[in-house]
């Protein structure tokens, strides 16, 4: 089951995609290939009340890029927070610092795109995965602990 996604949150994403900061510029330009038997995947994604980074719907997969936002105790409890909601609803959020984007750029490619296809492959599996549940209606995201709090990024 879709959900709709409220014009101020399109708007956000589609802020969010035209400044992306580099290491996320970095790592897209990676991704955003459509190669033969890559993991499509789509940046700056609306999900319920939160923009994920990059997402790779059949891997059900959100990728974060963390910048020094997220380093202080209390960006790391939401965000913990926010990652157990998600693997609630099998979304796994694989978080990489900015930093190591910048030192590692393939090997942080290699992580992703290992990561989505071992996803999907696991999904694929006969009796492996189990059916994707429907997509939350919008307003279902608890936001009394600041989780699915709007905006994703690591800004």
């Amino acid at each position: 089951m879709a959900y709709r996604i409220s014009n101020s949150m399109r708007n956000r994403a589609g802020t969010l995609r035209r400044s992306m900061t580099e290491p996320e510029i970095m790592l897209w330009s990676r991704l955003k290939g459509r190669g033969l038997g890559q993991p499509i995947f789509r940046r700056q994604y609306v999900y319920a009340r939160m923009i994920f980074d990059f997402y790779c719907p059949a891997a059900r997969l959100a990728v974060e890029i963390d910048g020094s936002t997220h380093w202080d105790d209390d960006r790391r409890a939401k965000d913990e927070a926010r990652d157990r909601w998600l693997a609630a609803r099998r979304i796994v959020v694989l978080r990489i610092e900015a930093g190591r984007v910048y030192a590692d750029l393939g090997d942080v490619v290699d992580t992703v795109l290992v990561s989505a296809a071992a996803r999907i492959q696991q999904d694929d599996a006969p009796c492996g995965g189990l059916p994707s549940p429907p997509r939350p209606l919008r307003g279902a995201v608890p936001l009394s602990h600041g989780v699915g709090e709007e905006g994703g990024s690591s800004r």
